[in-house]
């Protein structure tokens, strides 16, 4: 599965997994690394030195690359900015803003820089300022989440670009691999199926509601505030539906949501959590390995790239 990410970043197969802030930590970032995709290290909102620790333990759980997800919100993005140079991180992936002051630090580093995109103009724009690649996130993804869906949004951005496109939102299996491929994307990037794996340190809690999602389970609040964020249902989730019904703004809802996602990944807690995850969670049936997880979706989605190739051919 040779693509231009791959070759990129320096990895077996073209599957990184999604930075997501009290999940992926040093643990599950060397697990995906050692598996032969990318593990992503989220920097979340902690600070420079807790992160600094994070990385220095991965660096002793694996030799292969791996990388650092700055949310460009956080309190701490300008630290965890300068950490990314100071540790030597491989690849950088960004979020939630513009990282346009930190790529010219970055690149002067040798650090591979991908944003995550919800829009065409996105993209362009951080192809413009110099990112290497983009990662394109449909709304299926869980956490906060843009207008388009994967389908729509991957073979457009396609389309405009020049640098490699990475599909995210709805990707779980081969089957989905093989799709973002079909529309032009060069690897995919994977959150949901990662929390659903032994080396994802998140509460018991919260990994038995993955397993056990059908494909209703999520559902989005926050659109009337303009910030949309797609998890599995729970009590603290209808709070925010009663409080979105009765137009509360946003200073209402980061209030009720406060320390709500610690609350699902560290504590299981199920009246106060918030267990972000992707609309995918219903073909996520069982607890796998990192390893089992990236060969299977791997190995799927080549026989059925393979079998589409010979059934075209046939037609042709």
């Amino acid at each position: 599965m040779d693509t231009t990410i791959t070759k990129l970043l320096k990895i077996k197969y073209p599957i990184i997994q999604g930075g997501m802030a009290w999940v992926s930590d040093e643990h599950l970032a060397s697990a995906v690394s050692n598996a032969g995709g990318l593990g992503l290290i989220a920097g979340g909102s902690a600070p420079k030195e807790v992160v600094r620790e994070k990385i220095r333990a991965a660096k002793k759980m694996t030799n292969k690359p791996f990388g650092l997800n700055i949310m460009l919100l956080s309190p701490f993005a300008n630290d965890l900015a300068d950490l990314a140079v100071e540790e030597k991180i491989d690849v950088v992936t960004t979020g939630a803003g513009n990282p346009q002051r930190f790529i010219d630090m970055w690149k002067q580093n040798n650090i591979i820089v991908i944003p995550v995109v919800a829009s065409v103009g996105q993209a362009k724009k951080m192809e413009k300022i110099g990112a290497d690649a983009v990662i394109g996130e449909g709304n299926e993804a869980g956490g906060h989440i843009g207008e388009l869906t994967t389908m729509a949004l991957i073979p457009q951005i396609v389309r405009e670009v020049f640098i490699p496109v990475i599909a995210a939102g709805g990707i779980a299996s081969g089957e989905g691999v093989a799709a973002a491929f079909m529309l032009g994307a060069q690897g995919v990037q994977c959150g949901t199926r990662f929390l659903a794996s032994k080396e994802c340190n998140i509460h018991e809690k919260y990994k038995e509601m993955v397993v056990k999602a059908s494909d209703i389970s999520t559902t989005v609040t926050g659109r009337s505030t303009g910030h949309p964020v797609r998890c599995l249902k729970s009590p603290l989730v209808r709070q925010c539906k009663v409080m979105e019904n009765q137009v509360a703004n946003f200073e209402e809802f980061e209030k009720l949501t406060a320390g709500s996602l610690k609350n699902a990944a560290v504590d299981g807690d199920f009246k106060t959590g918030s267990f972000m995850a992707g609309q995918i969670a219903g073909i996520v049936n069982e607890i796998s390995t990192c390893d089992e997880i990236i060969k299977d979706m791997v190995s799927t989605a080549q026989k059925i790239m393979k079998d589409k190739a010979c059934q075209f051919g046939g037609i042709a």
